[in-house]
């Protein structure tokens, strides 16, 4: 019977994108099928002018955020009633199983940030809240 590999440094190039179920395309970073992680993510987030993601949770992983350029908007916690604006140099943390709806708040200016989950796969526990978006009154033209 063959041993496992050993761990070994990775360098990921940030080539390749993926649509995440939050509703942004995401720049491929660190995670379990780019670079073999067991823990973690990390990933490039370019929030278009004017985008805003879908309300949705991460069941049992933490998100940290640092953002790079632009500002960003949050609704978060219950019924999306908490908000906070952050901008270049903010970091962000989310606890896990908080609901949160992220948002671009320039209508001409790109959002970009680093995101970092404890999830190596980090889709496998985003939970869409579409009920909680409809609740908290947000519609195609509702930040």
């Amino acid at each position: 019977m063959p041993e496992p590999a050993q761990p070994t440094c990775t360098v990921v190039r940030g080539s390749h994108s993926y649509e995440g179920k939050q509703g942004f395309s995401y720049f491929e970073g660190i995670s379990a099928q780019s670079a073999g992680a067991t823990g973690l993510c990390m990933h490039l987030l370019t929030i278009p002018p004017g985008g805003r993601a879908r309300a949705h949770l991460h069941e049992r992983h933490e998100t940290a955020i640092y953002v790079l350029s632009g500002e960003a908007e949050m609704w978060y916690g219950e019924g999306l009633r908490e908000h906070v604006v952050t901008g270049a140099g903010d970091f962000v943390y989310i606890p896990a199983g908080v609901p949160h709806l992220p948002a671009n708040r320039s209508q001409t200016e790109p959002c970009i940030a680093v995101v970092a989950r404890t999830d190596p796969n980090e889709q496998e526990s985003v939970v869409l809240l579409p009920e909680l978006e409809a609740e908290a009154g947000f519609t195609p033209d509702r930040r």
